[in-house]
């Protein structure tokens, strides 16, 4: 973020709040799917951008996957670690993350990468590429677009967000070394149940497109 808060401290105080608006994004949770059945028992997987630990940490240890959870943010860290005993988080940034020797059998980033500057989302996509074992997966989700450096309201709070394009970030992850088995992007508009109650429940409410991309490091 150019100003404002940090990432770290807009998290702490959405909380919960997060899950209960984008807890049940479909395509989380078809990528997720997807995932699991591809990851044999045992598999290690970081989550890069845990929040709360649900849904994606949830689901792969009860698929039986070693899970470690990376968040900037200690009171989501907090979170996961109550309601998902079974795997392992820690408060971390992931442009400084340091990943376990070996790598990991799949790598999954679910939206964390939008308060970063471009630079930053180039640079870390080509990180989380190179903790992918041969024979492994990756699998993301993101707002695309060429956005640099946006001020706008998020959940009731002013965040400062960059991206990049859906063609970018294809280009990045082959130049990484993976292969992208398929892309897609879908609208998606938290409910309104869910939104309900919560401060800055218009802004959370607003659509969004979602770029979910699949890719594997060739064995």
């Amino acid at each position: 973020m150019s100003g404002g808060k940090s990432a770290a401290e807009v998290f702490d105080e959405v909380g919960v709040r997060y899950e209960e608006v984008f807890g049940r994004v479909p395509g989380q949770l078809a990528a997720l799917e997807w995932l699991t059945g591809r990851l044999a028992p045992g598999a290690r997987v970081l989550d890069v951008g845990s929040g709360t630990g649900r849904p994606a940490a949830e689901a792969l240890a009860r698929a039986g996957c070693a899970v470690t959870g990376i968040d900037v943010s200690a009171h989501m860290v907090d979170l996961a670690r109550s309601r998902v005993p079974q795997a392992r988080f820690e408060q971390a940034d992931v442009r400084t993350y340091a990943a376990a020797a070996g790598g990991f059998d799949a790598v999954c980033s679910f939206f964390p990468l939008l308060v970063m500057s471009q630079r930053e989302v180039a640079a870390t996509l080509e990180r989380m590429a190179s903790w992918v074992v041969p024979g492994g997966y990756f699998v993301m989700a993101t707002v695309p677009g060429d956005i640099s450096d946006l001020d706008i309201v998020w959940m009731g709070h002013q965040v400062t967000v960059s991206s990049l394009s859906t063609a970018e970030h294809l280009r990045l992850l082959g130049a990484a070394g993976l292969e992208v088995l398929e892309h897609h992007t879908a609208l998606f508009r938290p409910g309104a149940e869910a939104a309900a109650g919560s401060a800055g429940a218009a802004e959370a409410a607003e659509p969004e497109e979602h770029l979910f991309c699949y890719a594997r490091r060739p064995a």
